[in-house]
Protein backbone atom coordinates (compact mmCIF):
# COMPACT_ATOMS: atom_id res chain seq x y z
CA UNK A 1 0.00 0.00 0.00
CA UNK A 2 1.27 3.21 -1.11
CA UNK A 3 -0.04 6.74 0.93
CA UNK A 4 1.69 8.96 -1.17
CA UNK A 5 5.51 8.48 -1.66
CA UNK A 6 5.42 6.39 1.51
CA UNK A 7 5.17 2.56 1.28
CA UNK A 8 3.50 1.03 3.73
CA UNK A 9 3.72 -2.87 4.59
CA UNK A 10 1.80 -4.67 5.73
CA UNK A 11 -1.25 -2.33 5.31
CA UNK A 12 -1.46 -1.50 9.14
CA UNK A 13 -1.79 1.72 10.60
CA UNK A 14 -1.69 2.23 14.45
CA UNK A 15 -4.43 4.34 14.95
CA UNK A 16 -3.78 7.57 17.17
CA UNK A 17 -5.20 7.40 20.59
CA UNK A 18 -5.18 10.31 22.92
CA UNK A 19 -3.06 9.52 25.95
CA UNK A 20 -2.09 6.31 24.46
CA UNK A 21 0.40 6.35 21.22
CA UNK A 22 2.79 8.18 22.43
CA UNK A 23 6.38 7.17 21.57
CA UNK A 24 6.94 4.43 24.24
CA UNK A 25 3.59 2.74 22.90
CA UNK A 26 4.48 3.28 19.13
CA UNK A 27 8.02 1.53 19.91
CA UNK A 28 6.49 -1.18 21.59
CA UNK A 29 3.69 -2.12 18.82
CA UNK A 30 6.64 -0.88 15.50
CA UNK A 31 9.09 -3.81 17.39
CA UNK A 32 6.17 -6.28 16.84
CA UNK A 33 6.29 -5.36 12.98
CA UNK A 34 6.11 -3.16 9.85
CA UNK A 35 3.04 -0.66 9.22
CA UNK A 36 2.23 3.03 10.08
CA UNK A 37 2.47 4.19 13.77
CA UNK A 38 0.86 7.38 14.30
CA UNK A 39 0.91 9.93 16.88
CA UNK A 40 -1.04 10.51 19.29
CA UNK A 41 -3.69 14.18 18.72
CA UNK A 42 -1.76 17.44 18.46
CA UNK A 43 -4.29 20.66 17.71
CA UNK A 44 -3.07 22.84 15.11
CA UNK A 45 -3.73 25.76 17.24
CA UNK A 46 -1.30 24.66 19.87
CA UNK A 47 0.90 23.65 17.32
CA UNK A 48 1.64 27.30 15.55
CA UNK A 49 1.67 28.78 19.29
CA UNK A 50 4.72 26.73 20.00
CA UNK A 51 3.03 25.23 22.95
CA UNK A 52 5.91 23.40 25.02
CA UNK A 53 3.48 20.38 26.07
CA UNK A 54 2.64 20.00 22.43
CA UNK A 55 6.53 20.78 21.22
CA UNK A 56 7.09 18.03 23.57
CA UNK A 57 4.68 15.01 22.45
CA UNK A 58 5.92 15.84 18.49
CA UNK A 59 9.12 13.44 19.44
CA UNK A 60 10.19 10.08 17.37
CA UNK A 61 12.30 7.51 18.36
CA UNK A 62 15.75 7.94 16.51
CA UNK A 63 14.48 4.88 14.46
CA UNK A 64 11.22 5.35 14.09
CA UNK A 65 10.38 5.98 10.24
CA UNK A 66 7.91 7.21 8.57
CA UNK A 67 7.32 9.54 11.00
CA UNK A 68 3.60 10.27 11.60
CA UNK A 69 1.77 12.95 13.39
CA UNK A 70 -2.34 13.73 13.27
CA UNK A 71 -3.50 17.37 13.17
CA UNK A 72 -6.87 18.30 15.20
CA UNK A 73 -8.50 21.71 13.45
CA UNK A 74 -11.36 23.13 12.41
CA UNK A 75 -9.91 26.87 10.99
CA UNK A 76 -8.46 26.51 7.48
CA UNK A 77 -6.01 29.11 8.56
CA UNK A 78 -4.42 27.63 11.47
CA UNK A 79 -4.73 24.05 9.77
CA UNK A 80 -2.88 25.38 7.24
CA UNK A 81 -0.36 27.09 9.15
CA UNK A 82 0.40 24.20 11.70
CA UNK A 83 0.74 21.92 8.45
CA UNK A 84 3.65 24.16 7.07
CA UNK A 85 5.22 24.04 10.14
CA UNK A 86 5.49 20.55 10.54
CA UNK A 87 6.59 20.48 6.78
CA UNK A 88 8.99 22.96 6.82
CA UNK A 89 10.58 22.00 10.45
CA UNK A 90 11.19 18.51 8.97
CA UNK A 91 8.81 17.29 12.15
CA UNK A 92 6.91 14.37 10.35
CA UNK A 93 6.48 12.57 7.10
CA UNK A 94 3.07 12.00 7.16
CA UNK A 95 0.62 14.46 8.15
CA UNK A 96 -3.63 12.65 9.28
CA UNK A 97 -6.32 14.88 9.66
CA UNK A 98 -8.86 14.25 12.91
CA UNK A 99 -12.44 14.12 11.72
CA UNK A 100 -13.52 11.28 13.76
CA UNK A 101 -13.12 12.29 17.38
CA UNK A 102 -16.71 12.32 18.83
CA UNK A 103 -16.07 13.24 22.65
CA UNK A 104 -18.17 16.35 23.62
CA UNK A 105 -15.25 18.88 24.09
CA UNK A 106 -14.28 18.46 20.21
CA UNK A 107 -17.63 18.56 18.46
CA UNK A 108 -19.28 21.42 20.48
CA UNK A 109 -16.73 23.70 19.06
CA UNK A 110 -17.58 22.06 14.82
CA UNK A 111 -14.41 19.94 15.69
CA UNK A 112 -13.68 15.71 14.90
CA UNK A 113 -16.38 13.93 13.91
CA UNK A 114 -18.78 16.96 13.60
CA UNK A 115 -16.67 18.74 10.92
CA UNK A 116 -17.29 16.67 7.87
CA UNK A 117 -21.23 17.68 7.48
CA UNK A 118 -19.94 21.41 6.89
CA UNK A 119 -18.72 20.20 3.48
CA UNK A 120 -17.18 23.46 2.30
CA UNK A 121 -15.67 23.88 5.77
CA UNK A 122 -14.31 20.78 5.15
CA UNK A 123 -13.07 21.16 1.91
CA UNK A 124 -11.33 24.35 3.11
CA UNK A 125 -9.45 22.50 5.57
CA UNK A 126 -8.43 19.51 3.73
CA UNK A 127 -7.26 22.41 0.82
CA UNK A 128 -4.90 24.36 3.73
CA UNK A 129 -3.92 21.50 4.46
CA UNK A 130 -2.59 20.04 1.15
CA UNK A 131 -1.45 23.59 -0.03
CA UNK A 132 0.95 23.92 2.78
CA UNK A 133 2.54 20.18 3.22
CA UNK A 134 4.90 20.10 0.30
CA UNK A 135 5.66 16.80 -0.17
CA UNK A 136 4.37 15.12 2.72
CA UNK A 137 1.05 13.11 2.66
CA UNK A 138 -1.75 14.52 3.65
CA UNK A 139 -4.59 11.60 5.25
CA UNK A 140 -7.92 11.95 7.13
CA UNK A 141 -9.77 9.28 9.61
CA UNK A 142 -13.40 9.98 10.02
CA UNK A 143 -16.39 8.29 11.07
CA UNK A 144 -19.63 7.76 9.01
CA UNK A 145 -21.30 11.00 10.47
CA UNK A 146 -23.47 12.31 13.07
CA UNK A 147 -25.92 9.81 13.64
CA UNK A 148 -27.70 7.76 11.15
CA UNK A 149 -29.77 10.91 10.25
CA UNK A 150 -26.50 13.02 9.62
CA UNK A 151 -24.36 10.54 7.57
CA UNK A 152 -21.51 12.38 5.56
CA UNK A 153 -18.41 9.47 4.57
CA UNK A 154 -19.70 9.45 0.99
CA UNK A 155 -19.47 13.27 0.22
CA UNK A 156 -16.47 13.26 2.70
CA UNK A 157 -14.95 10.97 0.65
CA UNK A 158 -15.24 12.56 -2.36
CA UNK A 159 -14.24 16.01 -1.36
CA UNK A 160 -11.00 14.49 0.17
CA UNK A 161 -10.14 12.88 -2.77
CA UNK A 162 -10.60 16.10 -4.78
CA UNK A 163 -8.52 18.21 -2.68
CA UNK A 164 -5.48 15.36 -3.22
CA UNK A 165 -5.40 13.51 -0.04
CA UNK A 166 -3.69 10.43 -0.46
CA UNK A 167 -5.80 7.96 1.90
CA UNK A 168 -8.82 7.89 3.79
CA UNK A 169 -9.51 6.11 7.14
CA UNK A 170 -13.38 5.33 7.84
CA UNK A 171 -14.66 3.95 11.40
CA UNK A 172 -17.62 2.62 10.65
CA UNK A 173 -19.52 4.25 13.80
CA UNK A 174 -21.02 7.54 14.01
CA UNK A 175 -20.16 10.07 16.70
CA UNK A 176 -23.00 9.46 18.49
CA UNK A 177 -22.26 5.44 18.54
CA UNK A 178 -18.50 6.92 20.26
CA UNK A 179 -17.66 3.10 20.57
CA UNK A 180 -20.27 1.22 21.40
CA UNK A 181 -22.76 -1.13 19.03
CA UNK A 182 -20.75 -2.78 16.24
CA UNK A 183 -18.78 -1.45 13.53
CA UNK A 184 -20.38 -1.02 10.17
CA UNK A 185 -17.47 -2.59 7.65
CA UNK A 186 -20.21 -2.40 5.05
CA UNK A 187 -20.24 1.58 4.87
CA UNK A 188 -15.96 1.17 4.41
CA UNK A 189 -17.12 -1.27 1.21
CA UNK A 190 -19.73 1.84 0.13
CA UNK A 191 -16.59 4.25 0.52
CA UNK A 192 -14.06 1.56 -1.24
CA UNK A 193 -16.21 1.33 -4.52
CA UNK A 194 -16.99 5.63 -4.06
CA UNK A 195 -13.14 6.67 -4.18
CA UNK A 196 -11.40 4.18 -6.01
CA UNK A 197 -9.03 6.46 -7.17
CA UNK A 198 -7.25 6.60 -3.29
CA UNK A 199 -6.56 3.79 -0.94
CA UNK A 200 -9.27 3.26 1.82
CA UNK A 201 -8.64 2.13 4.92
CA UNK A 202 -11.08 0.48 7.29
CA UNK A 203 -11.56 0.62 11.18
CA UNK A 204 -13.67 -0.67 13.73
CA UNK A 205 -13.98 -4.04 15.64
CA UNK A 206 -10.26 -5.42 14.77
CA UNK A 207 -9.46 -7.31 17.76
CA UNK A 208 -7.86 -10.33 16.42
CA UNK A 209 -5.51 -10.34 13.00
CA UNK A 210 -8.01 -13.29 11.93
CA UNK A 211 -10.97 -9.78 12.00
CA UNK A 212 -8.43 -7.52 10.18
CA UNK A 213 -8.38 -10.61 6.98
CA UNK A 214 -12.39 -10.78 7.28
CA UNK A 215 -12.62 -6.72 6.84
CA UNK A 216 -10.47 -6.95 4.37
CA UNK A 217 -12.23 -9.64 2.12
CA UNK A 218 -15.63 -8.68 3.15
CA UNK A 219 -14.64 -4.56 2.22
CA UNK A 220 -11.78 -4.64 -0.52
CA UNK A 221 -10.38 -1.87 1.92
CA UNK A 222 -6.23 -1.62 0.96
CA UNK A 223 -5.57 -1.73 4.42
CA UNK A 224 -6.72 -1.66 8.19
CA UNK A 225 -6.33 1.18 11.02
CA UNK A 226 -6.09 -0.63 14.45
CA UNK A 227 -7.34 1.35 17.66
CA UNK A 228 -8.22 -0.47 20.77
CA UNK A 229 -8.02 -3.73 20.05
CA UNK A 230 -3.75 -3.67 20.71
CA UNK A 231 -3.96 -1.82 24.13
CA UNK A 232 -2.32 -4.04 26.57
CA UNK A 233 -1.79 -5.97 23.19
CA UNK A 234 1.47 -4.60 21.30
CA UNK A 235 1.84 -8.06 19.95
CA UNK A 236 -1.00 -7.86 17.63
CA UNK A 237 0.80 -6.45 15.15
CA UNK A 238 2.93 -9.30 15.16
CA UNK A 239 0.01 -11.01 14.61
CA UNK A 240 -0.83 -8.75 11.49
CA UNK A 241 2.59 -9.26 10.24
CA UNK A 242 2.41 -12.60 10.32
CA UNK A 243 -1.24 -12.32 8.64
CA UNK A 244 0.53 -10.44 5.35
CA UNK A 245 3.67 -11.96 5.51
CA UNK A 246 2.31 -16.36 5.09
CA UNK A 247 0.27 -16.81 7.53
CA UNK A 248 1.29 -17.13 11.44
CA UNK A 249 0.17 -18.49 14.42
CA UNK A 250 -1.73 -16.18 16.44
CA UNK A 251 0.44 -14.69 19.71
CA UNK A 252 0.06 -16.48 22.46
CA UNK A 253 2.06 -15.33 25.32
CA UNK A 254 1.87 -16.31 29.15
CA UNK A 255 1.44 -14.18 31.93
CA UNK A 256 5.01 -14.06 32.60
CA UNK A 257 5.71 -12.35 29.14
CA UNK A 258 2.78 -10.09 29.55
CA UNK A 259 4.44 -9.01 33.02
CA UNK A 260 7.64 -8.10 31.02
CA UNK A 261 6.37 -6.24 28.18
CA UNK A 262 4.13 -4.43 31.49
CA UNK A 263 7.19 -3.53 32.86
CA UNK A 264 9.19 -2.27 30.20
CA UNK A 265 6.77 -0.51 29.01
CA UNK A 266 6.08 1.85 32.02
CA UNK A 267 10.24 2.01 31.42
CA UNK A 268 10.13 3.48 28.32
CA UNK A 269 7.31 6.19 29.96
CA UNK A 270 9.98 7.04 32.40
CA UNK A 271 12.47 7.60 29.98
CA UNK A 272 10.13 9.49 27.25
CA UNK A 273 8.91 11.78 30.74
CA UNK A 274 11.65 12.05 32.57
CA UNK A 275 10.24 12.13 35.63
CA UNK A 276 9.27 8.72 37.18
CA UNK A 277 6.41 9.48 39.22
CA UNK A 278 4.96 10.35 35.88
CA UNK A 279 6.01 7.68 33.72
CA UNK A 280 4.45 5.19 36.54
CA UNK A 281 1.30 7.78 36.89
CA UNK A 282 0.90 7.56 32.94
CA UNK A 283 0.99 3.89 32.89
CA UNK A 284 -1.37 3.14 35.19
CA UNK A 285 -4.24 3.03 32.27
CA UNK A 286 -2.51 0.36 30.70
CA UNK A 287 -2.79 -2.55 33.71
CA UNK A 288 -6.61 -3.40 32.93
CA UNK A 289 -5.79 -3.67 28.94
CA UNK A 290 -2.50 -6.08 29.64
CA UNK A 291 -4.34 -8.17 32.44
CA UNK A 292 -7.84 -8.49 30.47
CA UNK A 293 -9.04 -12.27 30.51
CA UNK A 294 -5.63 -13.22 33.23
CA UNK A 295 -7.33 -14.68 36.29
CA UNK A 296 -5.29 -12.33 38.89
CA UNK A 297 -6.67 -11.51 42.15
CA UNK A 298 -8.35 -7.92 42.57
CA UNK A 299 -5.83 -7.18 45.29
CA UNK A 300 -2.59 -7.38 42.49
CA UNK A 301 -4.44 -5.66 39.99
CA UNK A 302 -5.33 -2.58 42.66
CA UNK A 303 -2.15 -2.72 43.92
CA UNK A 304 -0.22 -2.64 40.05
CA UNK A 305 -2.79 0.06 39.45
CA UNK A 306 -1.73 2.44 42.02
CA UNK A 307 2.13 1.95 42.10
CA UNK A 308 3.98 5.02 42.74
CA UNK A 309 7.63 3.78 41.57
CA UNK A 310 9.11 1.33 38.86
CA UNK A 311 10.45 -0.89 42.08
CA UNK A 312 7.18 -0.57 43.75
CA UNK A 313 5.14 -2.12 40.01
CA UNK A 314 8.16 -4.68 39.44
CA UNK A 315 7.15 -5.85 43.13
CA UNK A 316 3.39 -6.19 42.32
CA UNK A 317 4.50 -7.96 38.90
CA UNK A 318 6.74 -10.83 40.38
CA UNK A 319 3.59 -11.80 41.76
CA UNK A 320 1.99 -12.86 38.71
CA UNK A 321 1.78 -16.32 38.21
CA UNK A 322 4.40 -16.34 35.50
CA UNK A 323 3.27 -19.78 33.98
CA UNK A 324 -0.69 -18.61 33.56
CA UNK A 325 -1.44 -19.37 29.70
CA UNK A 326 -2.88 -16.73 27.53
CA UNK A 327 -6.42 -17.44 28.57
CA UNK A 328 -7.50 -16.63 24.37
CA UNK A 329 -11.18 -15.28 23.64
CA UNK A 330 -11.36 -13.98 26.61
CA UNK A 331 -8.74 -11.90 26.22
CA UNK A 332 -9.71 -10.79 23.13
CA UNK A 333 -12.73 -8.34 22.26
CA UNK A 334 -13.12 -4.86 23.12
CA UNK A 335 -11.11 -3.06 25.38
CA UNK A 336 -11.80 0.73 26.63
CA UNK A 337 -14.73 2.33 26.79
CA UNK A 338 -17.18 0.47 24.81
CA UNK A 339 -20.69 2.60 25.37
CA UNK A 340 -22.81 4.73 23.37
CA UNK A 341 -24.27 8.37 23.77
CA UNK A 342 -27.53 9.32 23.52
CA UNK A 343 -26.65 12.51 21.39
CA UNK A 344 -24.16 14.62 20.14
CA UNK A 345 -22.99 18.23 21.41
CA UNK A 346 -22.88 20.65 18.72
CA UNK A 347 -22.34 24.67 18.01
CA UNK A 348 -25.74 25.52 17.91
CA UNK A 349 -27.25 25.65 14.61
CA UNK A 350 -24.89 23.76 12.90
CA UNK A 351 -27.40 21.14 10.80
CA UNK A 352 -28.94 24.20 9.65
CA UNK A 353 -26.69 24.57 7.12
CA UNK A 354 -24.66 21.80 5.69
CA UNK A 355 -22.81 24.13 3.12
CA UNK A 356 -22.12 26.54 5.65
CA UNK A 357 -18.13 27.64 5.85
CA UNK A 358 -17.86 29.33 8.67
CA UNK A 359 -15.61 28.57 11.70
CA UNK A 360 -17.07 28.44 15.17
CA UNK A 361 -16.21 30.89 17.42
CA UNK A 362 -13.30 29.46 19.53
CA UNK A 363 -13.28 26.49 17.79
CA UNK A 364 -9.54 25.64 17.94
CA UNK A 365 -8.69 24.10 20.58
CA UNK A 366 -5.10 25.23 22.81
CA UNK A 367 -4.07 21.90 24.49
CA UNK A 368 -3.13 18.73 22.36
CA UNK A 369 -4.03 15.29 23.02
CA UNK A 370 -7.69 14.77 23.07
Amino acid sequence: MKIGTIDVWPPVVLAPMAGVTNAPFRTLCREQGGGLYVSEMITSRALVERNPKTMAMIRFADDETPRSVQLYGVDPETVGKAVRIVAEDGLADHVDLNFGCPVPKVTRRGGGAALPYKRELLRAVLRAAVTNAGTLPVTMKMRKGIDDDHLTYLSAGRIAAEEGLSAITLHGRTAVQHYGGVADWDAIARLRDAVPEIPVLGNGDIWTAADAGRMMARTGCDGVVIGRGCLGRPWLFRDLNGLFNGGASPTVPALGEVAATMARHARLLVECFGREAQGVLDFRKHVGWYLKGFTVGADVRRSLATAATLTELDEHLSRLPADQPWPGPAADGPRGTSAGRTRVHLPDGWLDDPDGAAVPLDAELDVSGG
